[in-house]
């Protein structure tokens, strides 16, 4: 692959623009500490995410600073790095530029696009307020207050009917964060239920999940997938695949004529890349990723890189994209840094090739599965093996032990201590609304404005 100089700048060094300080375009911008550039990471949010662990903090095992360290003092050391906390909102390939949220611009030699992905409703944006997603701090908080309000609520409630609505709680889709959710919804009711309430039996709560394909965890081996149903049917989750979602409501969720009440509903059906895609110029994927070159560059851009959730990246041999883990973030962002460096000295570029090292899924407290290239694990060697990776590995902050420890002495003692419930937005009422009739289910109703699921 030829190399490729960027244009005469009166800067000394090449300046690296990098959208996003997610796993990829941390990695890129760490690997970049001795490539003669200057490097700039610009994001929205002043903190880097752990984002495997955030629903540990929307269920009560781990406070948001446990998982999250900003951006800044991750990069305080490496001298040729900057942040700058702005949205790109805009991306000029002609002129090398960004435009930046706060209206102004940005110029760069070689550019990362590393923005990530965003939750997709499939053009059903009407149903957030009552199905919150789980993408960053700010959504984990908000599952949290919802899920803690309804057992709170269900504490005073009389009625039996409003008590099981407020006591019922749903994820649409089947993925590892719904799973991973359904799973900690049922540790966390069977350990405050009976210990914190004094009004309410943990046999009262009820877990549903939702998926529209034929399984769960379709990412999965069928084998490693029907272990998952089994261990969460053994927490009493109940799963209903093939299922589609018609309408969301502060009543709950209807499945055509088939309506459950519930008072929480949480979505995890689904993502879709950053809309900046769709300011690169390129076709894009049907699942509106950006089909990138062997060394992840954009076409006809070779000064432009696209890693991670963005980027459609087919292995040779292979017949399907690689998927949208933080693994092959991590590696997309060290081989690209790698091929500026390698650009800058005269060098030809490598391509992008991907280590496979597996994926997990936890099912709750000492259950999960993992697919270890080709060592299958399920139960409580995978989760051991779960906790191993994800509190040790994965996390490079310096906080890593504390966070270990905590975790496990909550696992041991079955505590939630971080069950704070934070936030003024409205949660469900102690009498939340009636679903609608099913008949009405076919069309969603408008959602009635500003007033959230169970007010």
């Amino acid at each position: 692959m030829s190399a490729h100089r960027p244009e005469d700048s009166s800067h000394a060094r090449p300046r690296v623009a990098i959208v996003g300080a997610g796993f990829g375009g941390l990695a890129a911008a760490r690997s970049l500490a001795r490539v003669p550039v200057e490097v700039t990471i610009f994001d929205r949010l002043n903190y880097h995410l752990f984002q495997p662990l955030l629903y540990q903090v929307a269920l009560a095992g781990l406070s948001p600073n446990e998982i999250a360290v900003p951006t800044r003092s991750i990069l305080w050391r490496q001298r040729n790095a900057q942040v700058v906390l702005a949205e790109v909102v805009g991306i000029d390939l002609a002129r090398r530029a960004l435009a930046l949220s706060d209206g102004t611009r940005a110029e760069y030699d070689y550019l990362i696009v590393a923005a990530g992905a965003r939750t997709n409703y499939y053009g059903h944006d009407d149903w957030v307020p009552f199905a919150p997603p789980l993408k960053d701090l700010d959504d984990a908080l908000e599952v949290r207050r919802r899920v803690l309000l309804a057992f709170e609520a269900a504490e005073r409630e009389s009625d039996p009917a409003a008590r099981r609505q407020l006591l019922t709680f749903v994820i649409v889709g089947a993925g590892p964060t719904g799973v991973e959710l359904a799973g900690a919804i049922a540790d966390l009711s069977g350990d405050i239920l009976a210990r914190d309430f004094r009004h309410l039996d943990p046999a009262e709560t009820r877990v549903v999940v939702v998926e529209m394909a034929p399984r769960i965890l379709t990412a999965f081996s069928e084998r490693l997938a029907a272990s998952a149903a089994q261990q969460l049917r053994e927490l009493r989750v109940e799963i209903l695949t093939g299922t589609a979602v018609t309408a969301i409501d502060r009543g709950g969720v209807h499945l055509g004529a088939e309506v459950i009440p519930a008072a929480t509903v949480l979505w995890t059906a689904g993502v879709r890349p950053s809309p900046l895609t769709e300011q690169l110029g390129v076709a894009l994927e049907r699942d509106g990723r950006v089909a990138v070159e062997r060394d992840c560059s954009l076409p006809r851009h070779p000064e432009v890189f696209v890693i991670g959730d963005m980027a459609s990246f087919v292995p040779t041999g292979a017949r399907v994209a690689l998927p949208g883990i933080s693994p092959v973030a991590m590696q997309m962002g060290r081989s690209v840094a790698a091929n500026i460096g390698r650009t800058i000295a005269g060098k030809p570029r490598k391509p992008f090739s991907y280590f496979d090292k597996g994926f997990m899924a936890t099912i709750g407290r000492g259950r999960a599965i993992a697919q270890l290239r080709r060592l299958a694990l399920t139960r409580k060697l995978a989760w051991l093996a779960w906790v191993f990776v994800h509190l040790w590995f994965l996390i490079g902050f310096r906080n890593r032990l504390v966070v270990f420890v905590d975790w496990i002495w909550s696992y041991l003692m079955s505590k939630h201590g971080a069950r704070l419930i934070t936030g003024r937005q409205l949660g469900p009422a102690t009498r939340p609304a009636p679903p609608l009739r099913p008949a009405a289910a076919a069309e969603p109703p408008a959602p009635p404005a500003p007033a959230p699921p169970g007010e």
